[in-house]
């Protein structure tokens, strides 16, 4: 597989979902966060794009959202458990394996993801990441996990005009959590966990710039 074409497949991707209004339908909105929804084009799911105000840098909310081992995700993000790059390719794009626990009280059990992830700045200031599932020899299924799998997904993070300490995080999320999950489990499901990736990621994001 090449990983470079894949990660390149995966940006183009993001850049259309953010460019294109059409079809979203607003399935959640609060003070910090609006989340909408459309079907997926990739496969027999939905594609959600969530927006919202963070009240920090564009660096300090990426820091907080960057793919690395042991990094910050795994200490603030309620739904994954572990996030590891299994190999490098070069300075703007990695090979991670994230795991996650059970959720939805234990009706989802706990899943594994193997993605490629495409990390670039545009000269706006805007830091983006973009990840699409993939193979990788160094990561056969385990059978503690069942393999989900991520298409097209991932953030902006970008500088809110005349303020640099805010950033609008607009993010995209499409995941096959595979299994035989009943569909209402699924579509409550991304609703809830997106709002708590947010609430989460302010709450870490705060934390690190005090």
């Amino acid at each position: 597989m090449d990983f470079q074409e894949a990660a390149n497949s995966a940006a183009e991707h993001m850049q259309s979902y953010r460019k294109d209004p059409s079809g979203w339908r607003t399935c959640k909105r609060t003070n910090e966060i609006s989340i909408s929804w459309r079907p997926s084009t990739e496969f027999p799911g939905n594609l959600y794009k969530a927006e919202g105000i963070i009240p920090a840098r564009p660096e300090d909310v990426f820091k907080c959202i960057k793919p690395e081992t042991g990094g910050l995700r795994e200490k603030w993000d309620q739904n994954v458990k572990e996030v590891v790059v299994i190999e490098t390719i070069n300075e703007n794009i990695c090979i991670t394996r994230t795991t996650t626990p059970s959720a939805f009280m234990k009706i989802i059990s706990q899943r594994e993801f193997v993605d490629v992830v495409l990390i670039k700045q545009d000269e706006d200031g805007t830091k983006a990441s973009a990840a699409t599932n993939v193979e990788h020899p160094l990561c056969p299924p385990e059978p503690s996990y069942v393999r989900g799998r991520n298409y097209p997904c991932g953030c902006f993070c970008i500088p809110v005009p005349g303020d640099p300490h805010k950033t609008q995080l607009l993010s995209f999320f499409q995941t096959d959590l595979a299994g035989n999950l009943p569909q209402t489990v699924v579509d409550s499901f991304f609703p809830s966990s997106i709002t708590g990736f947010y609430t989460n990621l302010n709450k870490a994001v705060v934390k690190l710039v005090a």
